[in-house]
């Protein structure tokens, strides 16, 4: 099976910490079928405070990563992702697509994320006459408040041979925008226990500079108002009055849309007087990362929307208990209050409250290091490429069939 994968997060040599988990999972189905990948890189960069429009991106447009070869076109699109981008990806996509089918011949589209990328495979997938998958991460309610971009992100489902999500809340979603029953699939994401597993707390706080006599909280995500990072910070100024001897690390970088709120971030840290004890650290090898998390006492993820989050897998894995948002797949997550606890997303006194039941708390290290690490990525890419084998197999106008009687229903 040959798959032409899109995705507009997988990872690039100036932003290496994008979307990780699109670049595992397509690792690991690249042991079982042949695939390349799609990321294209905007031209420019409306969120930058300095005003520097333009990107200064000095890597090939196509490299070799691993087992995949990766194709980076440069495209432009107008802000405030409106519609008209789903019409420039498809529009600067499609003369390479061509080329990479004449030596490629791909069974298959697969689009991870539903708006921009999944409009733009239905339209090219259409194109070249293959079915196309759409994966759901988490963005697209976001992206459904828009009436407009709803309409086009509903077409784009309906339209699909099949829709992954990696939650079951996602799929109800595509449900209810009219994906039948039997074309939608929840294949949460998985686990590298290679790099994430349990280790000694204090070895891990002395290579990576912590203190040994002080809480560690660890947050992490891109610096985006939707992850909730200044909900942990202000957090930690209250649990510090409260006499808890604490530093917080917030991991992420600033990759897309992030300049703005780094900077008001660290404003935030400034006027709260927690130079010393919150520290935002940028992306992190995930190396580093699991260090991190073995090291902390608590994994905090404060944000307002997910799909499934890994970095909660990630910490799970590590043995580190979890603080998180009740959205997305995380209630599966932590399915037990022996792995972590839940708040509802944006309630600041919630938040703070349970962080404190948190770190009071004890907690087995070793039984939620199990639990984490209980899913791993090769499981995941058997899974989506046995639907996704399933779909070449069957003929379109059975695809077509399958879709057509769920809307003839409504």
């Amino acid at each position: 099976m040959k798959i032409l994968s899109l995705s507009s997060v997988y990872p690039n040599p100036a932003e290496p910490g994008l979307g990780l988990f699109v670049r595992t999972r397509l690792e690991h189905m690249a042991a079982r079928a042949e695939v390349k990948v799609i990321a294209p890189i905007p031209l420019l960069d409306y969120s930058n405070p300095q005003g520097k429009l333009f990107r200064r991106r000095n890597f090939p447009v196509a490299r070799q990563d691993g087992p995949l070869e990766v194709f980076h076109p440069r495209w432009l699109f107008p802000p405030k992702g409106t519609p008209l981008n789903v019409v420039c990806e498809f529009l600067r996509l499609a003369p390479l697509v061509r080329r990479i089918r004449k030596t490629f011949p791909f069974d298959l589209m697969d689009a991870h994320f539903g708006y921009p990328e999944g409009a733009a495979a239905a339209l090219l997938a259409r194109m070249f006459r293959v079915p196309y998958t759409i994966t759901l991460r988490g963005s697209e309610t976001m992206f459904a408040a828009s009436p407009a971009r709803r309409h086009i992100l509903r077409q784009a489902m309906q339209g699909a041979a099949h829709v992954i999500t990696v939650s079951d809340d996602l799929r109800e979603f595509a449900l209810r925008e009219g994906v039948a029953p039997g074309c939608a699939t929840t294949v949460p994401n998985g686990i590298d226990t290679a790099i994430f597993h349990p280790c000694d707390r204090d070895p891990a706080r002395l290579r990576q500079r912590l203190p040994l006599d002080r809480r560690i909280i660890v947050s992490a995500g891109e610096l985006i108002e939707a992850k909730g990072h200044h909900l942990v910070i202000q957090a930690s100024k209250v649990l510090l009055e409260r006499g808890f001897d604490l530093e917080v690390m917030i991991v992420g970088g600033t990759a897309r849309g992030g300049p703005r709120y780094e900077h008001r971030l660290r404003s935030l840290v400034s006027e709260l007087g927690l130079a010393d004890r919150v520290h935002l650290m940028g992306w992190v090898p995930r190396e580093t990362m699991a260090e991190l998390l073995a090291a902390a006492d608590l994994f905090c993820l404060a944000s307002f929307t997910e799909g499934w989050p890994n970095v909660v897998n990630e910490a799970l894995a590590c043995g580190s208990p979890v603080v998180a948002s009740a959205v997305g797949g995380v209630p599966a997550m932590l399915p037990r209050r022996d792995y972590g606890l839940t708040v509802p997303p944006g309630n600041l006194a919630l938040l703070i409250k349970v962080l404190d039941q948190g770190l009071r708390s004890p907690w087995d290290r070793a039984a939620i290091a199990e639990w984490g690490g209980s899913r791993s990525w090769g499981d995941v890419a058997a899974e989506v490429l046995r639907i996704q084998q399933s779909l070449i197999s069957v003929p379109a106008a059975a695809r077509a069939g399958q879709q057509a009687y769920h809307h003839v229903r409504h």
